[in-house]
């Protein structure tokens, strides 16, 4: 697969901004293999996680609010520990395990609370195992994702990660079936396989990817040029410094595709933790039939990521993203206006693939507005910033509007706070266009 040999901006545009062109290379299928695989152990316990932990707190709690903020609580770790994370990462991505030990390490840590979820038999309990979690998984979540950086050169991100997003979707496949199949006959036994086959998943990757990384790993711009000096901040600036540098930046790119992280992050995060309260409260259905309910979404999610990877080169990230949030309304509204079972499951899907296009897109825009290769790490964590707190508010303020109206307009006022997102990524798309005119 060939690549162009200059990344696009967010808008289709090329970048000019603080970017070196890189050497076209063919994309290595193997690593962007090995990547997946990584991610996909992570996720398959974070699907699971969102699906069955709120019900879990439903039998101590009755308020949809507090569920909601528990669930979102969680993801705010997020905010404080993976920019920390991410600049460790990058400090250690050119050494010989590069970012591989922080992964496994971290991964071994979070299984434990994790598994122990079902084992908790009080509120304090299992709001021990939900924090311990939360910070362990969190450390190494954003240096898993960063790692597409490390063996895919810029041009080809997109792609890859389209690629890395169908194998992700498999995730929630997993996830359902273990609902569907597991959760209904024995609770424990559903809690301990997601972090079984991320240790596996890990352990696998780690060892086929991870002890070749200094052969694998593609070398930045600075190193493929040695002649360049580091443009902007370099991989020892604090999270800070490159938090601080981003607000300052006059265009407001960064900032204003961050806001829109946050939106689309929060209302996605928010329809998955209500989802299964959802079909038992309106539905009538079983825990296990409600937690499988999104099964339809990861097949639509599966089935078009990769073409809309291909397509968002062509079109411009964030241009793909705008169109991505307008069919995510258009799911929301289908699910609100016949709530049975089939329709909702049609929803899902229509949605799942509105997402699937902020998935592909989000960071590598985010990714192609970093001043340079060096720093990679540090822009994750600066998406994860946006991500996190949109995860964690997301489901908070859903949960107050079911608490407003009831369970039966949670897919409305859903599609209400979705249409807030589709205005901030309509003025970034127009912000881009006028930069690349100017340009």
């Amino acid at each position: 697969m060939m690549h162009d040999t200059r990344p696009p901006s967010p808008g289709g545009a090329p970048a000019t901004q603080n970017k070196v062109a890189i050497t076209p290379t063919r994309m290595s299928a193997g690593a962007v293999a090995w990547v997946a695989i990584a991610i996909f152990a992570q996720e398959s316990v974070w699907n699971f996680y969102e699906a069955q932990v709120p019900a879990q707190l439903r039998g101590y709690l009755s308020s949809a609010t507090l569920i909601g903020l528990i669930m979102g609580m969680d993801t705010a770790f997020g905010v404080f520990v993976q920019p920390v994370m991410g600049r460790f990462s990058d400090l250690r991505a050119r050494h010989r395990f590069g970012r591989w030990p922080i992964i496994v390490v971290g991964a071994c840590l979070a299984a434990i609370p994790f598994a122990l979820i079902p084992w908790a038999t009080s509120l304090p309990a299992l709001m021990m195992c939900i924090v311990c979690f939360g910070l362990t998984a969190n450390a190494f979540k954003g240096v898993t994702e960063t790692l597409v950086s490390d063996y895919v050169a810029a041009g080809n991100r997109s792609k890859a990660q389209g690629f890395i997003k169908a194998g992700v979707s498999l995730t929630i496949v997993v996830s359902s079936l273990i609902s569907l199949l597991v959760v209904d006959h024995s609770l424990k036994a559903a809690f301990a396989i997601p972090p079984l086959l991320m240790l596996i998943a890990i352990g696998l990757s780690s060892w086929f990817l991870g002890r070749d990384h200094a052969r694998r790993r593609l070398p930045s711009q600075n190193e493929a040029d040695p002649g360049t000096a580091p443009q902007g901040l370099d991989e020892s600036a604090s999270p800070w410094a490159v938090i601080k540098d981003v607000v300052r930046d006059p265009s407001r790119s960064r900032l204003l595709l961050m806001v829109g992280i946050f939106c689309f992050a929060g209302m996605w995060s928010a329809l998955r933790a209500m989802t299964t309260p959802y079909g038992i409260e309106v539905l009538g259905m079983s825990r296990g039939r409600a937690g499988a309910i999104a099964l339809p979404g990861a097949v639509a999610f599966l089935a078009t990521v990769v073409p809309i990877a291909y397509l968002s080169g062509r079109i411009g990230q964030v241009r793909a993203i705008r169109y991505g949030v307008a069919l995510f309304v258009v799911g929301l509204l289908t699910g609100f206006a016949a709530p049975n079972a089939p329709m909702t499951a049609a929803a899902m899907a229509i949605s799942s693939v509105g997402y699937a296009v902020f998935a592909v897109n989000a960071l590598v825009a985010l990714w192609n507005l970093a001043p340079n290769d060096r720093v990679l790490g540090a822009y994750t964590g600066l998406y994860t910033i946006a991500s996190a707190s949109g995860i964690s508010l997301g489901p908070a303020l859903l949960g107050v509007t079911v608490d407003l109206t009831g369970w039966r307009y949670m897919l409305l006022n859903a599609a209400v706070f979705a249409a807030i997102t589709f205005a901030v990524f309509t003025s970034l798309t127009r912000r881009t266009a006028t930069a690349a005119r100017t340009a």
